[in-house]
């Protein structure tokens, strides 16, 4: 089985402004090669023991398998919830060279 190199961390914020200030820090950062901000999508959930309705905005972030942990806990710091969504998939394929280039983009954040 193949090593995972590449990852993505997602997270959803009440605004968009939200996911902006999140993906240009992390960015700015190095924690992530890049940002993908999609939204508003309709949520429904449960929270503090009622039924909640509303709208989120996704902040998907590439990065490295060797930043991959301090991207997820700089996500939850900068998020306005108190318990975020932070969740991360491994990218089980990829060009060889976009893995390269997310690699190379994060390594200054080593």
């Amino acid at each position: 089985m193949a090593t995972v190199r590449v990852w993505s961390v997602t997270s959803t914020t009440p605004t968009e402004d939200d996911a902006r200030s999140i993906a240009r820090v992390v960015v700015g950062e190095r924690l992530a090669a890049g940002a993908e901000i999609t939204g508003p999508a309709a949520s429904v959930f449960w929270h503090l023991g009622e039924l909640g309705e509303g709208k989120e905005w996704r902040v998907t972030l590439r990065t490295a398998a060797a930043v991959r942990d301090r991207l997820a806990a700089r996500v939850a710091e900068l998020h306005p919830w108190d318990s975020p969504e932070v969740t991360a998939t491994p990218i089980e394929w990829c060009l060889d060279s976009y893995a390269e280039w997310i690699e190379r983009t994060t390594a200054a954040a080593h």
